[in-house]
Formats: C-alpha cells, structure tokens, sequence
C-alpha cells in the first residue's frame, strides 16, 4: 500500500503544468494548420499614419533644412549731388538663413486606400539676412558731394540687398525645398506610403 501511493504522488500532474502543455500544443497545430495561410503577417507589421505624426515629422525636417549660409558680395556706391558724384568700392559680408517657415500655412491629407500622403507647405523663403561686415575702399568725394555719416546707412542698407540677391542667384530656396522633399520621402517610403508635397506661392499683398 505504501509503494502504490508513492506511485501516486509521482505521477501527479499540477493543473498550470498541463495547461502550458496543451497551449503549446496548439499553437503547433495552429502554425501547421492551412488556416495559417489566409492570416496576413503585414497586418500584424502595418504601421498606421496619422496626421499628428506627419506635422510631427514636418516640423522636425524644417527645421533641419533650415540652413545658414555665409555670402560676400562686392558692389560699387555711388551717389550724385548737383552733378558732383562720390564712389566706393564695398566689401559686405552677411549670414543668410533659409528654410520653410510653417506658420505660413500647411496642410496634409492621408489616403489610406491608396496610402497616399498629401501635403502642403508654402515656399521656402530667406527667413533673414544678418549683415556681419562692411568694408568700403577707394573712397572719392564729390567736390561739392562728400561721404557723410548717412552714407553708411544707405550702403548698409544697400549691401543686405546685394547679399539677398546673391542668396537668390544660388538658389539656396530651391535647395531648401529638395532637401525637404527627400527627407520626407524617405521618412515615410519605409512605411509603405508614397508622399506627395505641394508648394504655394505666398499670398499677394494688397497696396
């Protein structure tokens, strides 16, 4: 009698042991099974997209493709007075910063049946321009037109002018906006979405 109970005790199965034993049974069977075939793995790996986690990601790509350029330019200052005229030679230097300002305005649209993201930024813009350094040469007074401390704020405000040109020329915008463009596509690509991004033209101001 005392070895039949001893039997007894080591044959005793705990309730959670046997449990975890048939879970693991069946999802053997479930992997092997040919239902196993009609669940689609890319619904459990999706990524959903929604239009805070764009804005998010716009945000954070505009203010890295928001660039600051150093430029030097020469022009030439000249002014007459009464057919006396005085001259010159200007070295300016100034920081230009480009980029996307989003208060501006912007827009997305998401279309999940065809996973297509739509959006809308304004134009990239020289958000400003800092004017480091002017040096003038050559100087030469007119006989009855000589340089004056007002002379420096018209070639001060003459030089930003040059250096903004300049900014243009290069088309520091453009790039800008490339760079906005590539990011983004690749930021989103990866999810399976295609992106396409619109640029307005800032609104015309009213005289």
């Amino acid at each position: 009698m005392v070895e039949s109970n001893n039997r007894a005790k080591i044959l005793k199965i705990s309730p959670w042991v046997l449990f975890g034993f048939t879970l693991i049974v069946l999802l053997i069977v479930t992997w092997r099974s040919p239902l196993y075939k009609f669940i689609d793995p890319e619904k459990f790996n999706s990524t959903r997209i929604d239009q805070s986690v764009v804005i998010e990601k716009i945000q954070k790509v505009a203010k890295l493709v928001t660039s600051e350029v150093t430029l030097r330019d020469v022009m030439i200052y000249e002014n007459t007075w009464y057919g006396s005229t005085k001259r010159s030679l200007v070295v300016v230097t100034g920081k230009v910063l480009a980029g996307i300002n989003l208060e501006s305005g912007t827009s997305v649209n998401i279309d999940e049946n065809s996973k297509k993201i739509t959006i809308s930024l304004p134009e990239a813009t020289i958000l400003s321009t800092e004017i480091t350094d002017i040096k003038t040469y050559d100087e030469q007074n007119g006989l009855w037109n000589p340089f004056k401390p007002d002379d420096k704020d018209k070639i001060f405000q003459l030089g930003r002018e040059k250096i903004n040109n300049t900014a243009k020329e290069l088309s520091l915008t453009k790039s800008a906006q490339q760079n906005v463009n590539e990011l983004l596509e690749s930021m989103f690509n990866t999810n399976g979405y295609t992106v396409e991004i619109i640029y307005n033209s800032p609104p015309l101001l009213k005289g």
